[in-house]
């Protein structure tokens, strides 16, 4: 269990927090992979307290973060962030009331896939940029690049899926798309849901990105299936999606899986102890390889190369 006295003496590290005695204030854990999330409550205040897990800085640009934070808060897609150190992530949001974290299950209601949607629309249309971009094959060398210098072991057979992937990145290559501020790393929990809207935070792998990706992204962190995929494609464009955006949205959903194995490696490799991080990278790759094995996706490859 972790010293809760520790999260107090944290808390003495932001403004509002300095001189206030323990019992002002109550703290509860939260749910979080990499990261040590608690609600802090002082009085009628709720707020979230983000500390950074060990050794995320290494492979997460905390200034780039804390810009895109900050600016899909005011874009009223992410929490009103209140604190944010960029030298090591330490971040205070305000708590969303009233809100469900999704999951899977609660994806299952298509009017949550709608309002998913409908935020990242708002996110992607709000006219601001990130501080960075989001290179899908340049994060996955460099993911790759720090697994080899920690000498990990990664799923065999990476790096002959890794070659198929030269047939995607032609075909996006060959047909660039606009780059927009994008969250880049959809999990469902990273999802709140009122009812009303949506909310969505953690913004750690933001980045100017290719608008699919995100679509692409949620689907396979939600467990979508074709009717949800349908939903949140009609929500998206407000009608029929073009061909060739569905044919992205599909081939991100192979990548993510490609780039998100390599994610899991290095949990392993920092000893993350939340989940069986190898058991979950293995998964991935083997989704990602049944994707680009299926018939389907070459017929999507080919509505991007037309455009």
């Amino acid at each position: 269990m972790e010293d809760v006295q520790d999260v107090y003496a944290t808390l003495a590290r932001i403004p509002r927090f300095k001189g206030m005695a323990a019992g002002q204030v109550q703290i509860e854990r939260l749910a979080g992979l990499t990261n040590r999330n608690y609600k802090v409550t002082t009085g009628s205040e709720r707020l979230v307290l983000r500390i950074p897990g060990e050794g995320t800085s290494e492979y997460i640009n905390r200034r780039h973060e804390a810009v895109a934070a900050r600016v899909a808060a005011e874009a009223g897609v992410n929490a009103e962030v209140l604190f944010f150190d960029e030298n090591d992530g330490l971040m205070m949001t305000r708590f969303v009331d009233g809100a469900a974290t999704m999951n899977g299950e609660r994806f299952k209601d298509l009017g949550a896939v709608a309002r998913a949607a409908q935020a990242f629309r708002r996110m992607h249309d709000c006219g601001r940029s990130f501080a960075t971009q989001f290179e899908l094959f340049g994060k996955m060398d460099e993911y790759l690049d720090y697994l080899r210098k920690k000498h990990a072991r990664i799923p065999d057979g990476y790096a002959d899926v890794q070659r198929e992937t030269e047939t995607v990145r032609a075909a996006l290559n060959g047909r660039p798309a606009a780059l927009r501020p994008c969250h880049c790393d959809p999990l469902a929990e990273n999802f709140l849901d009122t009812g009303a809207r949506i909310f969505i935070i953690d913004w750690e792998y933001a980045g100017n990105n290719d608008p699919m990706w995100d679509l692409g992204d949620v689907s396979v962190e939600g467990g979508f299936g074709p009717d949800q995929d349908a939903k949140l494609l009609e929500a998206y464009f407000g009608g029929n999606a073009p061909a060739a955006q569905v044919g992205r949205m599909v081939m991100y959903k192979a990548m993510c899986d490609l780039l998100w194995t390599l994610w899991g490696v290095i949990q392993v490799v920092n000893g993350n102890p939340v989940d069986d991080f190898w058991a979950y990278a293995v998964n991935r790759f083997e989704r990602c390889k049944a994707l680009m094995g299926s018939s389907e996706f070459g017929w999507h490859v080919e509505a991007v190369r037309r455009g």
